[in-house]
């Protein structure tokens, strides 16, 4: 989007507190319309408030124009680490980017005055930051965003918690074979008691895994569905309060329009009254009386 289409008025749109964001996107429209730009007029007009981890983040990044650029740079060489299968590498960002995160996440609930934040707003604050890391989309719509975003740990560089330290290549020195001893009757058995009690752990570990992920797919379907139907909530919020906004500039318009009509009739009554004065004075009669 150019500066033309509105880019402009949607930083400062979104670098207000949400409870001022409704009066200014009205004001913002009006401006545009004003100006014959209909595009842009669209554009703000369309722009839904943010939400608290939203607003978090957009003021962040209003008030730190340098915390977009580190993440960016942090997100590229998180990739580059992975595509080069450097596992050192890898845990080395891994732990700049945790630290990263959790100093912007607190720089943001700050500038916010938000210090006191919940631990579910702290999350999505968290969340969306390392959105931002694995994905240079979000990084680009840091500071209009309306809604916080979530990393599913899938992407570019994957989950970086499932790779490991890139083994070494040089290769060990050989050590000597230990001496073979034939096994006892005992030694077999036992070994054979390690196995079947191995195999039943093993067993029971598979059933309480399978277990545990399903419990886990049914409680991030539930919690993506509360996601929805939330946003669903704040969009119609957002869409009533636009219409409210429209409507009260129109009766306001009325108004002006009904105040104008008055004053042009006033203004005519006048004139017309003036204009039967001239003509019976012409005439030589009296002017007409009564109310017009």
């Amino acid at each position: 989007m150019t500066a033309e289409g509105g880019a402009d008025e949607l930083e400062e749109l979104y670098g207000v507190r949400p409870e001022d964001f409704m009066a200014l996107r009205t004001k913002l429209v009006a401006a545009a319309k004003k100006r014959g730009d209909a595009g842009a007029a669209k554009r703000i007009g369309a722009a839904r408030r943010p939400t608290t981890a939203a607003w978090v983040v957009n003021a962040l990044v209003h008030g730190d124009r340098h915390a977009r650029d580190r993440l960016r740079d942090l997100g590229e060489r998180l990739r580059a680490a992975h595509g080069a299968m450097d596992g050192n590498k890898i845990r080395e960002l891994s732990s700049e980017q945790r630290r990263l995160v959790d100093e912007l996440a607190r720089a943001g609930l700050a500038a916010a005055g938000l210090s006191a934040a919940s631990a579910a707003l702290r999350d999505d604050v968290v969340g969306t930051l390392q959105a931002a890391i694995a994905d240079p989309d979000v990084a680009d719509r840091l500071g209009t965003m309306s809604k916080a975003e979530r990393w599913s740990g899938f992407g570019d560089f994957g989950s970086i918690s499932e790779v490991g330290v890139a083994p070494n290549k040089r290769k060990a020195a050989p050590s000597k074979p230990a001496p073979e001893t034939a096994p006892t009757p005992d030694d077999i058995a036992a070994r054979a008691e390690l196995v079947t009690s191995a195999r039943a752990e093993v067993e029971a570990a598979a059933r309480a895994h399978s277990d545990a992920t399903e419990q886990l797919r049914e409680r991030s379907a539930k919690l993506a569905a509360a996601r929805r139907r939330y946003e669903k909530l704040l969009e119609s919020l957002s869409a009533a309060e636009h219409d409210v906004d429209e409507a009260d500039a129109d009766l306001i318009a009325a108004d002006q329009s009904v105040r104008g009509a008055a004053e042009r009739l006033d203004k005519a009554k006048v004139e017309l009254a003036q204009a039967e004065s001239a003509l019976g004075a012409v005439n030589g009669n009296d002017p007409p009386t009564g109310d017009r």
